[in-house]
């Protein structure tokens, strides 16, 4: 190709320029395909490791971006860009790219951090930036979280990383507390005994860590009864609710009074005079 150049009678100086203009295009055209092939095959292996699906993206994704980068400036070296003034104006417009992309940064970096350490996962219930929700989706700038009356939430990744973030989810098990108030003529074992009975016929209800009745507070109107069990995560919220019925049905059926707030009139020498709150 060297004198072929020369026979079309061009100088030393363009004939090199050509020649590396070429090279430069090869680096690039070969470059890209090898990058691509690199970034499937190590996509594949870590499929094949059973890595996170989002994180097999992101890493995907970053890899073949500094392939890219590490690429382009090869070319351009070749071609006869001086390296210097290119990496100076690259930093110089870096400098600029960030500091105008404050918050956009903030959320990508936080991305990265929760993609990498995964403190949640899709699918999981979390407590993230103060919204309760689903993980529905976790990407590079923003988390969705699916509310529990089906609305989408999407939090900005530095809102979530930022706070505390409550997985109620990773355990696999979870602790639901109940708080009962019953008469203070009441017999209270009796009223332990009853719950702890729903406790033995609920197999629903975890046995390790055990569940426990206590007697949590002597209120104005009630004897306040603490009921807490451990259950697996996804009957939490079914088990919760049937164990409020059951334990009104059987201290019903029982003669376990649960009171409820009343006020007393009273009339002293023609003045309406109102007592404090009873219980009934």
């Amino acid at each position: 190709m060297h004198d072929y150049l020369k026979r079309l009678d061009l100088s030393e100086s363009s004939i090199a320029l050509i020649l590396n203009l070429v090279a430069a295009l090869v680096i690039l055209v070969v470059g890209l395909w090898a990058a691509g092939r690199v970034t499937n095959f190590a996509s594949r292996a870590m499929t094949r490791a059973r890595f996170d699906p989002t994180l097999i993206g992101f890493l995907r994704n970053l890899a073949h971006g500094a392939l890219i980068a590490m690429l382009i400036v090869a070319a351009l070296t070749k071609a006869g860009v001086p390296f210097a003034p290119m990496a100076a104006a690259l930093g110089a417009a870096s400098l600029a790219i960030g500091l105008s992309l404050q918050g956009s940064l903030s959320n990508l970096a936080w991305g990265v951090l929760l993609i990498l350490f995964r403190p949640f996962r899709v699918g999981d219930f979390i407590r993230a930036g103060g919204i309760d929700g689903t993980v529905e989706s976790i990407n590079l700038m923003h988390t969705v979280l699916v509310l529990a009356d089906n609305r989408e939430a999407v939090v900005p990744n530095a809102k979530v990383g930022s706070d505390a973030i409550i997985n109620f989810n990773r355990r696999g098990t979870r602790r639901f507390e109940l708080r009962v108030g019953i008469g203070y003529d009441d017999d209270i074992g009796k009223a332990m005994a009853l719950v702890d009975a729903l406790f033995q016929a609920d197999e629903r209800i975890l046995k390790s860590p055990a569940p426990g009745v206590f007697t949590e507070a002597l209120a104005d109107s009630s004897v306040t009864l603490l009921i807490r069990a451990f259950v697996r995560t996804d009957e939490f919220w079914a088990v919760q609710t049937d164990m409020l019925r059951k334990v009104k049905e059987r201290f019903l059926a029982e003669g376990i009074t649960i009171p409820f707030p009343q006020r007393e009139l009273r009339v002293v020498q023609g003045v309406a005079v109102m007592g404090d709150e009873r219980g009934s």
